[in-house]
Formats: structure tokens, sequence, C-alpha cells
């Protein structure tokens, strides 16, 4: 195999010149030309998908996967260190975030090269070196005050989400063109870390997002046996979370978790991205027109409907069902908002608990007491897949039943300035911020430009009778954009571009991250 096929495109950043040796590279290139025309395949797949529910196709379950449905089997064998998964919380893989989430008292860590990580080449191969180095127990950090971080005797496990399907990683080229981001994030934690992992007792644990179909998921199950016959790994030691995180991948539950039978740990609730999947799908029906985004709750039917599902699905299949993200961050200086955020977050934990999750999602450190004390008390084993649920019939127009609601003009301001912080901050090498006491990731600015295309897109009517048109979105994009520029520097202009195009075309574009890396600040 010649490395010269391989290209590094940009310099590597000081700290991270163990990350790219040449045994790497060569397993990179490995996975590429194993797996790449396969990817081509399941992204055509996914537009094909597209231009029929354009053309008026709704989603459904597949007849021709009935029989995988129906039948009674289970995944494999929980890991020891993964039967309790309570308490989860994510971020970013910066180095000083890697040792305070290790070191949280949560069960798992997911460290996140994805939405909450702006891809600059600095912050993913340097990421790289921060999970290296805290699997291997020797990170360490000083801050410019000179506090000193370090892992604590009993970390977190750690989880690692790579980045979907979608996206390339433009800094190294096979033959000309971009690797596969998903290949060249798991590839790399995986060659880097897998035997490290299991020597300690764990093993290479991974969330996999934006899954549309389950030949998706058999394409990552392939490169999992793949990776773990190149590396002499065992098989089965690699364990995948999937988000279902898509309106289509809602539709195969069962499927995704067959395919990955042999490496499951099982199911996600990735609410925030679902219901931008559920807009960017299907928001060309007017039928389908959603409200401001805050009447959108968990108890909306077609997010009820799903939760419901994914818990059956999983517990039916002897695995893991993990509920949403607490998005709150404490607010120090304001005691009655604080309590009433934290509130908030318990009554969202005790409905997970209740619905039979088995554990859930914080993105902060001071949220952890608060779900942990919720879990413990409503989920007094491990996690609940024995505990009998009454058996649920969801069918197909329960996960796309309308949501009832009004919009105004403050939603689609709120919409526009929240989503003009985000990108701003992405674009300077930020991918989790936080707006308005809230832990916001690149979620947070799909659903906000989604939702503002959907109300032009068919020329809403917000509840003053004012109508939501182009050239309405495009002022408040401009307003807003304004207004944030006369508060600080930064990336606002091209955040503002990019939210007009994307507010004001046709179509809903696929993701936000697709234009936007190619003006991202690297």
């Amino acid at each position: 195999m010649s490395l010269n096929r391989i290209q590094i495109t940009s310099a590597i950043p000081a700290g991270a010149e163990e990350v790219l040796t040449p045994e790497a590279l060569a397993f990179l290139l490995a996975l590429s030309d194993q797996f790449e025309p396969t990817r081509q395949q399941r992204l055509a797949a996914r537009h094909a998908r597209d231009a029929r529910l354009q053309a008026g196709e709704l989603p459904d379950f597949l007849p021709e996967t009935q029989a995988i449905r129906d039948a009674d089997w289970k995944v494999a064998p929980i890991p020891a260190d993964l039967q309790d998964r309570r308490v989860e919380i994510t971020g970013p893989v910066d180095r000083k975030m890697v040792i305070n989430a290790l070191n949280s008292g949560a069960h798992v860590f997911m460290a996140d090269l994805e939405d909450a990580n702006s891809p600059t080449w600095s912050n993913n191969l340097l990421g790289q070196v921060n999970l290296s180095e805290a699997i291997r127990r020797t990170i360490a950090f000083t801050s410019p005050e000179g506090k000193q971080y370090k892992l604590n005797d009993k970390p977190a496990v750690l989880f690692v989400r790579a980045r979907g399907w979608h996206l390339v990683e433009r800094h190294v080229l096979v033959d000309g063109k971009p690797i596969s981001a998903s290949l060249f994030d798991f590839g790399l934690y995986f060659f880097r870390n897998a035997a490290e992992l299991l020597a300690r007792g764990s093993g290479p644990y991974f969330y996999l997002p934006k899954l549309e179909s389950h030949l998706e998921a058999r394409l990552w199950n392939d490169v999992f046996v793949f990776a773990q016959n190149y590396c002499g790994i065992p098989q089965g030691s690699i364990r995948s979370t999937v988000l279902i995180e898509t309106i289509l991948g809602s539709f195969e539950m069962d499927e995704i978790l067959y395919e990955l039978r042999d490496h499951s740990a099982g199911l996600n609730c990735g609410r925030w991205d679902y219901i931008f999947s559920f807009i960017k799908k299907l928001g060309h029906r007017p039928e389908l027109l959603m409200p401001n985004r805050a009447q959108v709750t968990m108890e909306s039917h077609f997010l009820k409907s799903y939760v419901q599902l994914l818990i059956q699905t999983c517990h039916r299949r002897g695995i893991h069902a993990m509920g949403g993200m607490a998005a709150q961050i404490p607010i120090k200086n304001d005691a009655e908002a604080n309590a009433a955020a934290l509130e908030k977050v318990r009554l969202d934990k005790l409905r997970e608990v209740r619905a039979g999750h088995d554990g859930t999602w914080v993105a902060h450190p001071g949220l952890i007491p608060i779900a942990r004390q919720v879990f413990d008390e409503g989920m007094t084993t491990p996690n609940q897949i024995h505990v009998p649920q009454p058996p649920v019939h969801i069918t197909a127009a329960d996960l796309l039943k309308p949501v009832a609601g009004t919009i105004t003009l403050e939603g689609l301001r709120q919409n526009v300035d929240i989503g003009l912080q985000y990108l701003e901050a992405w674009l300077g090498g930020s991918g989790c911020v936080p707006i308005y006491n809230l832990m916001e990731d690149a979620a947070t600015a799909e659903i906000s430009r989604s939702q503002v295309w959907q109300w032009v897109r068919h020329g809403a009517k917000a509840d003053d009778g004012t109508l939501i048109t182009a050239d309405l979105a495009r002022a408040v994009v401009a307003s807003e954009s304004a207004r944030l520029r006369a508060t600080r520097e930064g990336h606002f202009e091209t955040a503002a571009a990019i939210m007009a195009d994307m507010v004001t075309g046709h179509d809903c574009a696929e993701f936000l991250t697709l234009p936007a890396y190619d003006r991202l600040v690297d």
C-alpha cells in the first residue's frame, strides 16, 4: 500500500505530531479504500429518498424488513462497564473539558467530535491527543491562572462521537479527494486506543450520529468488523450507541439494532436534531408546519411516540434506551431563575425515568446531581431493561402527527438571534457555546434556520397577522446581525450571509455545516 496516495494539506499543529504516523495513515487509507465507495452509495440513497419525499412520499416502516421487526432476537450481552449509564455528560474534546467531564461524577462521558466540536484541523488532531492521554491517565492541564487539572481515580467511561457519514475531513486527501470525516475520526481513535482500552478493562465505545437507514448502520458494522480484524482486536470489542436523531431513522430502529447486534450499546433520543430532521425532510408539506420551537415539547405527540417506540424497541432487544439532553447551565447570579431551571431539568428527567429510559444526558456538571437523584430514586437497578412496560403500538401516523401552536415574530427573531450567535462561534472554532443559560451545539443552529426556512417557504402567518416572507427573514437576519456586531467582534457578517441563504432558499439545505465548513477559520 503506497502512502503516496494520501496527502496532508496543512501543517500538523504543535503537540499533535504523534497522531498521523505512517501506520495510522496506512489504516486510514485501508478504511477509505474499503468503504468510501459504499459511503457514496449510501449518500446517493439519501438523496434519492429525499427526492421521493419531495414528490409526495411519506416515511413508513419498511415492508421488506418486517421479518426482522417480528423476530425474537437480542443484541450481544452488555459489557460490565456499560451496565449502568444513568447519567452521561457530553462535550467537546478540548483538554480542560475532557478532564472535567471525566471527573464530573457522570457514569459516561461522550467526547464529541461532531456537533459540539467546531472541526478545525487543530481541534480535531489535538482532540485525538487529549483522548489518548485521558485513556492512559497522563492528561493534565494548567490554566492561565495557574490552576492545575488532572484525572481522579474513577473517571467516567469514555464514548466518542465521530462525525456523520455526510462530512469530510478536507485536510487529508486520498487520491486527491477529502477523506470521510467518519472514517478519519473513528480510524484514528480506534487505531491509537483500542488495545489500550481493552487492557484497562473497557473498550472502544462510540456514538453514531445522523443515521437515516439500517443500511447506513450496516456500513458502520462492516467498518467495525474490518477494523477489529486489521488491528487484531477481538470481534465484538467495539460497542456503539446510535443516536436516533432523524425522522427516517425512527422507522428503522429494530433494523439498525439488528445490523449492529454484535456491536450495539443501544439507542439514544437525539431530540434536538430529531426536530430539525422532521422539518428538513417534511417541511415542504404545509400540514406539518411547526409552531415556535418553545411549543414543540417532549409531550408533543410525535415526540412522545418516538420515545415510546425507542424504549420498547431497545428493551425488547436487551439493550439500553438512553434519554435526551438537558442543556441548562446553572445560573449563578439569579437564585430564583436557577431554581426554575433546575426544576425544569428535574421534571424532564422524571419524565424520562418513568417512561423507561435507562439513562440520560446533561451538558453541564452542575446538572449531574439532580439527574442522578431522579434516576437513583426511579431506577434502583443499574438499568431497567428487564422491567416490564405496557406494550405500545406506534404507527407511522403517530410519528408524523403535526404539532399545534402559534408562530410569533418574537419566535422568528429568537431563532435568528440564537442561530447567528452559535454559527459565529462555530466559525471561530468553538462548537459548544453558552447562549442564554443553555449549552448549545450545532443542532441549535440547525433547528433555528430550518424552522425559519419552513415559515418562509409557506408564507406562514404570525399571530399578529404578519406574513413571514423571504424579505422579512433577510431583514431580521440583517438587524440581528447588526445588533450582535455592536456588542462584540466576531464572524457575524459571514454567519449572517450563510443564515440568509439558508432561510430563503427554495429547498431546505441538507446541513448548515456543509457550506459553513468552507468558511471555517482554520
